[in-house]
């Protein structure tokens, strides 16, 4: 009998130790290492057989040149905000591994996908391997789910799983969660790394040899990364976060991986009682509760890929009561706050390094782009000053360290969707003022230097 061999895996950064170590000598990150048993290679003289898929042909290699392609239609999943994410709709054949924290609303997606698939005559597979069938028809049917091609299998062995795929042959699979799906081989325990290795190859193996799109369940850790190897990540074609406040009602998801589209989308959704629903103008709803004469408060066109959202950000700067003032953040880079406010500081003449400073976004978004930072600085002059703004303006610009306003881009774009909200004034980069025409029904302010924008901006 062979002997089983015990070695340990990064979790970071895949490397394989013969022993336990507290920190990895080559990502240097503490308390990574997990163990992982390997199976005993076995020996055959038998020469292995071509693989097979469902409909029984053999995958042989092949020149390149004799490869023929044909452009498939992607498959719209009845969610314009998904679909947007995903590059336009689901590529057939695809792996998508979407992530996210307890709760946040990762099944009721999913589920809602999949009822919209089978709706429009595609069969779909739900593997559950946390919920029961009666347990998953409970809230198909809160959420309005259901129809003749849509088949629910709980069950967390995988090999149980793809004989039901080969006997089901769906166009679409889905795994709930990757975390609980155990390989019968492997000695080691469920959701381990190696457990997560095997069932990700498996998928993967599915979905590219029979043109099936599996969508992928997976936990997050307490830092909100993908639980399980890094490799998980790299196999799979696109990687999903879904993100949101418990607290709050709006959910996004990001790509953070895509091979079929861009990284830098953003799809925007409201939880309610009957599940999600999109929010195709998600600056109105940003907005609504913004009060007309509040200081600390300027708006922002920000850019989330192709889409530009209105913003809130909201400053409150009051004197210090300590020998540091403290530096606050919600959904902005602290950096970036502690280096506008140097600026306002040494160019606009503003003298707030004896106050506190407490920054957000309001309505939970994150906002992380050069763009909002002359908005920032609008609000924060605007709480020192305890000075409003006016409720119809917007602001978009970069500063730089000299105080000078630079240019950003798709400006265009930024302040079409500043008049379909109704703002009368937007203030841009002078530089940006040239090759385009100006909409209807809003005046374009250009300026050059941050201290010029606040004289405009207040007088």
């Amino acid at each position: 009998m062979a002997k089983v061999k015990t070695n340990y895996l990064c979790q970071e950064c895949g490397y394989i130790s013969p022993r336990y170590l507290g920190r990895c000598p080559n990502c240097n990150s503490w308390n990574t290492f997990v163990e992982q048993v390997e199976k005993p290679a076995t020996t055959s003289n038998s020469t292995a057989s071509p693989r097979v898929n469902l409909r029984g042909t053999q995958v042989q290699p092949q020149l390149l040149d004799t490869v023929t392609t044909q452009k498939v239609p992607r498959v719209t999943t009845g969610m314009q905000e998904l679909d947007r994410v995903l590059g336009g709709g689901i590529v057939p054949g695809s792996l998508i591994l979407i992530g996210g924290d307890p709760g946040i609303g990762k099944s009721t997606l999913l589920l809602q996908v999949s009822g919209q698939l089978a709706h429009s005559q595609k069969k779909v597979l739900y593997v559950t391997g946390e919920e029961s069938a009666s347990q998953v028809k409970m809230r198909a049917d809160r959420l309005g789910v259901g129809g003749n091609s849509f088949y629910i299998y709980p069950e967390t062995d995988m090999a149980s799983v793809k004989e039901s795929i080969a006997t089901t042959q769906p166009d679409f699979v889905v795994i709930d969660s990757v975390q609980t799906m155990q390989e019968p081989g492997m000695n080691s325990a469920v959701g381990s790394v190696a457990q997560i290795r095997e069932v990700t190859g498996d998928l993967m193996q599915i979905a590219k040899t029979n043109g099936i799109t599996v969508f992928v369940v997976g936990h997050v850790t307490k830092g909100g990364a993908i639980a399980g190897p890094k490799i998980l990540e790299h196999m799979v074609d696109t990687v999903l976060y879904f993100e949101g406040d418990q607290h709050r009602v709006f959910r996004m998801i990001r790509a953070v991986k895509n091979r079929f589209g861009s990284t830098n989308e953003v799809g925007v959704f409201e939880m309610r009682e009957q599940g999600l629903a999109e929010v195709t103008n998600p600056s109105e709803v940003f907005l609504q509760e913004r009060l007309a004469d509040a200081t600390g408060s300027a708006v922002v066109v920000s850019l989330e890929g192709t889409r530009p959202l209105l913003a809130e950000i909201q400053a409150l700067v009051t004197p210090t009561a300590f020998g540091n003032a403290q530096r606050t953040t919600t959904g902005l880079n602290r950096n970036r706050v502690a280096l506008i406010m140097a600026v306002l500081e040494k160019r606009a003449g503003l003298l707030l390094q004896n106050q506190d400073a407490y920054l957000k976004t309001a309505g939970g978004l994150k906002l992380d782009e050069p763009a909002i930072d002359l908005a920032l600085a609008i609000s924060i002059a605007s709480s020192y000053r305890d000075t409003a703004t006016l409720p119809t303006d917007c602001f978009i610009g970069e500063i730089g360290l000299t105080g000078e306003v630079r240019r950003v881009s798709q400006i265009e774009q930024r302040v079409n969707e500043a008049v379909k909200l109704g703002f009368h004034r937007v203030f841009v980069p002078q530089n940006n003022l040239d090759g385009w025409q100006f909409p209807d029904g809003i005046q374009v302010v250009g300026v050059k230097t941050v201290e010029q924008a606040l004289k405009l901006a207040f007088k």
